[in-house]
């Protein structure tokens, strides 16, 4: 019986082995997909920090975390601005929208540069706005803004839309 299962794992064992001819050569990342937009790989360099200040009204700028999400604490005239930028490469539209309708958001069909994008804003805090839009390859990306209660402060979804504007010009 032991020689019955040594056999099996011999032959078993045979029929995995694959000898491969040629040289190994290291392939790029992008696979020569519009390379333009691949420079979202550094995703918070996407938008330069003082246009990220300008566009939320801001003159101070401080990066936190730094990942597939990144965030800034913008502080101006207006007092503390948060912003988020997020990128997915999986992500969808749908799944976006699905999720923020779940919380009870707002959503807004709406185009920035051509591209399918969704606007979304929270129940009962006029002060904060997403924006999410499709990437060129896969995936979502999205900024998020959010002006602090009682700042007086301009409009979000106007901020959020503008710093979709500038990373979607990436891909051109």
């Amino acid at each position: 019986m032991k020689r019955a299962f040594v056999a099996l794992g011999v032959v078993f064992l045979a029929g995995c082995s694959t000898t491969v001819q040629g040289t190994p050569t290291a392939q790029p990342f992008d696979s020569g997909t519009d390379s333009a937009f691949t420079d979202l790989l550094t995703e918070c360099d996407a938008v330069a920090d003082d246009r990220i200040a300008e566009t939320v009204g801001g003159d101070a700028i401080q990066r936190g975390f730094f990942g597939a999400i990144c965030r800034w604490d913008v502080a101006g005239p207006n007092g503390i601005v948060k912003v988020t930028f997020n990128w997915f490469e999986n992500g969808s539209l749908d799944a976006e929208r699905d999720a923020n309708e779940q919380m009870m958001y707002s959503v807004e069909d709406i185009t920035v540069q051509g591209r399918k994008a969704i606007r979304s804003q929270p129940p009962n805090d006029p002060g904060s706005c997403g924006v999410t839009a499709g990437s060129p390859d896969s995936g979502v990306v999205g900024w998020w803004v959010q002006y602090l209660p009682g700042s007086g402060s301009p409009d979000p979804c106007e901020a959020a839309t503008t710093l979709m504007d500038l990373t979607i010009n990436l891909s051109r």
